[in-house]
């Protein structure tokens, strides 16, 4: 018997799961039902909406990256490679969580509660303050220029990652969003 937050874990599993489908249609709340083998009114015991489900994946992506963003920043003393790690991470996620890298792009959320949308705008931009705040470190380090502009450096290198999550998801999961990293990140902190 599957205890009632096992369920719950197991209905966002079973979302993100769908989600990692290249050509992934919008996901009804029968469809998931259907693959979790339970009725609609059961999912409707654990979450109150399809929105509410979504909610929950982007919960665990907010607590995912940053506890390992507050992780790198905790360990790491040097600001240029607390920005390296964290921008390595972020593409890192999305190799591994291919359903989650759908929603970090809004692809999933399309057809859903605008809120939902929002949320992920929102956690882009507290992810962007968090380079910000690297390259201030690093530059108070003179590991970058005093006079680099970090809000532009930090909106480059989100774009960047962004781009990366947007290519991956697009191309059915094909293209790697650590494939050119090394290179690309000289170029992203070069003076």
């Amino acid at each position: 018997m599957i205890k009632r937050g096992d369920r719950k874990l197991q209905i966002l599993q079973t979302l993100a799961e769908m989600l990692e489908q290249p050509a992934a249609e919008k996901i009804t709340t029968a469809a998931l039902a259907a693959k979790i083998d339970v009725s609609e009114a059961a999912l409707y015991r654990h979450f109150a909406s399809k929105a509410q489900m979504f909610e929950g994946l982007i919960e665990f992506i907010e607590e995912t990256l940053f506890g390992l963003i507050n992780k790198v920043t905790a360990e790491e003393k040097s600001g240029l490679r607390q920005l390296e790690s964290i921008t390595t991470m972020l593409l890192g996620f999305a190799q591994k969580n291919r359903g989650m890298t759908r929603v970090l792009i809004g692809d999933a959320l399309v057809h859903e509660n605008e809120r939902l949308q929002a949320r992920i705008n929102q956690l882009h931009d507290r992810v962007e303050a968090t380079l910000k705040q690297a390259i201030r470190f690093a530059a108070g380090q003179n590991e970058l220029p005093a006079g680099i502009d970090a809000a532009a450096r930090a909106n480059l290198i989100m774009s960047c990652v962004s781009g990366r999550w947007q290519q991956f998801a697009k191309s059915g999961f094909k293209r790697d969003p650590m494939q050119y990293w090394p290179d690309q990140w000289r170029t992203l902190i070069s003076h």
